[in-house]
């Protein structure tokens, strides 16, 4: 069924790819060129995205019955802005979306079908948005020359969406398969089984036999080299044999074959078709085979690395997302001049992402751990490096302060703050769940005396839900929850809580004197 497409993606439009000839040409049709674009999002803020995309792009988007995608349509043209939303982690063009496509219940055919697939497929337009994308990429990369991260913090970051030494190769996050650094399989290697709980949106958690492997299939590439017809063409016009990978996600357990086999298969058909060439590290081309149980979409990739790392050059321990931290500060509606506080804020990732965002805003920024507040002021100064090599004539500096602090304890004056966006200890990889007892309580009841009385309110991420369940009955006085969503982060269950303060006064604190 591929009715609700645009006429552009029906089948019967698919021309001949081979004749794919992808030259200089494509830039000037990106006027009148339709892309029908998939943007992976965290995991229950696809509303969220869905309304940052027809807010800022005009565009209405569909939220994918799998978790964490969404899908929109926009002119090529405005490939630029859809790179500048702030909470999409990956984006792909659609080459061809099936919403329900029947699997034969044999392997070997099922795995047939999808090799014959590849012929049919409309390819020529979304290598057109593939190509204006890089010709975007390019004039950026440009740009950032002068600007680059150094490869050693690069390489600390973990793409779970918490970044962490020791337990780096334990962060699994489902909803981030496509760029997860999982090591690469030989041909026909082994597959990445992986059952995971996936926690539906009324928060029951349901069993699901997922198999949400990121297996990145090598091809083996022929030994022939000779450039054929449907050869990608470079920005100089000469012919160049394009390199590609394929990545296979599948969900779902009504499959005769695994996500290996699938892309290894698929990934045979395309380097067919195309005469490309396999390429594990170095490709041009990352085609995307998404299988979520009778829901198929062929896509190709318009992100190298995932849009969530923009913010942060300093990770530490759990440095969250820049995604979540977005869809996070949106739940609360921040409006000008309102004073946003972060108490626990680790690297920064919420005031940083919340002063780029909303800098009619004031942001305050604390921690208790010294180390933390210097990583947070690091990310501060890339970000003022980063806005001043924007426009070296208007050195704009950012509405955000860090101070060291301890959190049951804070130096600001009673009902004197709006909004409280925070990611509370998880009692994992930071404290312990036995001390989050004590804290969780002891931080509800500061958030609530430093927040203003009927307007103030706090959004607040944890996995510890029972113990917040708790700590939030014993201040229910001045805390009422408006709202829950429920989140994956790297590989956790956990919860957003919306909370809104009760016209309740907080009782006052001992003086510090």
């Amino acid at each position: 069924d591929v009715s609700g497409l645009p006429p552009s993606r029906q089948p019967g439009m698919a021309e001949a790819a081979g004749d794919a000839g992808l030259g200089p040409a494509a830039a000037q049709e990106g006027a009148e060129l339709a892309a029908v674009i998939g943007a992976t999002v965290p995991t229950g803020f696809e509303q969220t995205a869905a309304e940052e995309v027809q807010e800022k792009l005009g565009s209405a988007s569909r939220i994918s019955r799998d978790r964490g995608k969404i899908y929109f349509e926009v002119p090529a043209r405005s490939l630029p802005q859809v790179h500048r939303l702030r909470s999409v982690d990956n984006l792909f063009v659609v080459v061809q979306e099936f919403k329900d496509y029947q699997f034969k219940e044999n392997k070997e055919d099922a795995l047939k079908d999808l090799e014959d697939l590849v012929k049919k497929l409309p390819w020529t337009d979304p290598l057109k948005v593939w190509e204006l994308n890089n010709s975007l990429k390019k004039k950026k990369t440009k740009r950032k020359k002068h600007n680059l991260q150094s490869p050693a913090s690069r390489e600390k970051l973990s793409d779970g969406g918490e970044e962490g030494g020791a337990d780096q190769n334990n962060t699994n996050d489902q909803e981030d398969c496509a760029q997860n650094p999982v090591a690469v399989a030989p041909t026909g290697g082994q597959d990445t089984e992986n059952p995971q709980g996936v926690t539906s949106r009324n928060g029951v958690e349901e069993e699901e036999d997922n198999e949400q492997s990121d297996v990145k299939v090598e091809v083996q590439a022929s030994s022939e080299s000779g450039a054929k017809a449907g050869d990608g063409q470079t920005g100089e016009g000469q012919a160049k044999v394009l390199r590609f990978r394929v990545t296979c996600n599948r969900a779902g357990d009504k499959h005769s074959f695994t996500s290996n086999e699938a892309a290894r298969d698929f990934g045979g058909a395309v380097q067919e078709h195309f005469q490309w060439k396999a390429d594990m590290t170095n490709f041009d081309v990352e085609v995307l085979l998404n299988i979520h149980n009778n829901e198929v979409v062929v896509g190709i990739a318009l992100t190298e690395e995932s849009l969530h790392r923009r913010n942060i050059t300093h990770f530490g321990p759990t440095t969250l997302r820049s995604t979540l931290a977005y869809g996070m500060l949106r739940l609360c509606d921040p409006q000008p001049t309102d004073i946003i506080v972060d108490p626990m804020c680790g690297t920064g990732a919420i005031p940083i992402e919340g002063a780029a965002e909303w800098p009619y805003c004031y942001h305050i920024a604390g921690d208790n751990s010294p180390q933390a507040v210097k990583r947070a002021a690091n990310n501060i100064c890339s970000l003022l490096r980063k806005n001043e090599s924007k426009d070296s004539s208007t050195g704009l500096g950012v509405p955000l302060d860090i101070i060291q602090w301890d959190i049951c304890n804070l130096p600001l004056r009673t009902g004197s703050v709006d909004i409280v966006v925070t990611d509370m200890p998880f009692g994992k990889r930071i404290g312990s769940k036995k001390k989050n007892w004590d804290l969780y309580p002891a931080c509800l009841m500061e958030m609530g005396r430093i927040c203003t009385p009927g307007t103030g309110r706090a959004v607040l991420l944890t996995q510890d839900k029972k113990c917040f369940a708790k700590a939030l009955s014993r201040v229910g006085h001045i805390w009422r929850r408006a709202q829950t969503v429920w989140v994956n982060v790297g590989g956790l269950h956990a919860a957003v809580y919306l909370l809104r303060r009760t016209w309740e006064r907080a009782e006052e604190r001992r003086p510090f004197w």
